[in-house]
């Protein structure tokens, strides 16, 4: 995913813009917060509640705050230098998480599987990521999994339109893993470079699900063991530290092998990034700061943490 130099003034200018309420929610948890060349313990307490309150969640909170315990400022510490050393070692949570997803598969397609929760803004992110591929000059097919809401049908085929790319889909209440296998079959004869499938939301009744995603599993393995090749959860990052949990559900039912975060510009909660990456380690292939299609992309660690951070 060769994507252009995010470190340039548009997009960060737009990371900026996207996580203002998480970087002010960060400084106003931390304001007046500061002290001598070394933070005595019960500064690093009130920092580490901060932390914590500001959604970066107790593992990322403690890091942080043990780095901090070690620092020796140069200048008695205020809200800017603790900044600093928190953007710091924010960035190393990020980068070992920061994997764009690469179209590697051989033979083609690389099959993707896209999940999660009804509302997370799921349907719009395939259409992004789509786009996002069809700007490395990828071909791309949709496939329509999610056979239980029609509206979910109706969206995507709307933005396979838009984007002029082929689109699988078949009627409400239809069996996925039918769809599924005629994508796949689709996307091989055409040659096609990625499949996107689109998959249920429902997590009600887990077992179902889980059945599902199974026999869509199978279906894909008669076909090309190695699928599919991706299994990618999209969280909406308003839902703060119960996208964790909605992790850990998906990780247990569908195997999920890397993370989309959404709706980072809608929240003061952006800080829930950072705890996934530390709690989680897994892959975060991309993340979406507004709602026009560009606006999804992989992330530079080092600038992300210091946009989270709010140090320009």
């Amino acid at each position: 995913m060769n994507t252009p130099d995010q470190s340039t003034g548009d997009w960060s200018d737009r990371l900026f813009g996207g996580f203002r309420k998480t970087s002010e929610r960060l400084a106003g948890n931390l304001a007046g917060l500061g002290g001598g060349s070394r933070l005595t313990t019960a500064q690093l307490d009130a920092l580490e509640d901060a932390l914590i309150m500001s959604d970066l969640g107790p593992r990322a909170a403690a890091r942080i705050r043990d780095r901090l315990a070690e620092e020796r400022f140069e200048r008695d510490a205020d809200e800017r230098a603790i900044m600093e050393v928190a953007a710091r070692e924010i960035a190393e949570i990020l980068r070992p998480v920061a994997k764009p997803l690469d179209i590697v598969a051989f033979p083609r397609p690389q099959v993707i599987l896209v999940i999660g929760v009804n509302g997370s803004g799921k349907t719009t992110t395939i259409a992004k990521l789509a786009h996002l591929f069809q700007e490395q000059d990828y071909s791309v097919m949709l496939a329509a999994g999610d056979t239980f809401r029609a509206a979910a049908i109706g969206q995507l085929g709307v933005w396979a339109d838009r984007l002029s790319i082929p689109i699988i889909k078949g009627p409400e209440g239809g069996d996925p893993a039918s769809i599924v296998f005629d994508a796949v079959k689709a996307a091989t004869e055409q040659g096609i470079d990625a499949l996107i499938v689109d998959t249920a939301g429902r997590l009600q009744n887990k077992r179902e699900l889980m059945d599902e995603l199974a026999k869509i599993r199978r279906v894909l393995g008669r076909l090309n063991p190695a699928a599919p090749h991706d299994v990618v959860l999209v969280l909406d990052a308003t839902n703060g530290q119960n996208a964790l949990s909605q992790i850990e559900i998906f990780k247990e039912v569908a195997g999920v092998s890397g993370l989309i975060m959404t709706k980072l510009d809608g929240t003061a909660r952006g800080g829930v990034l950072v705890a996934a990456a530390e709690q989680y380690g897994l892959p975060i292939h991309a993340i979406g700061v507004g709602e026009k299609i560009d606006d999804l992309r992989p992330f530079n660690p080092d600038l992300l943490a210091r946009v989270i951070a709010g140090i320009a």
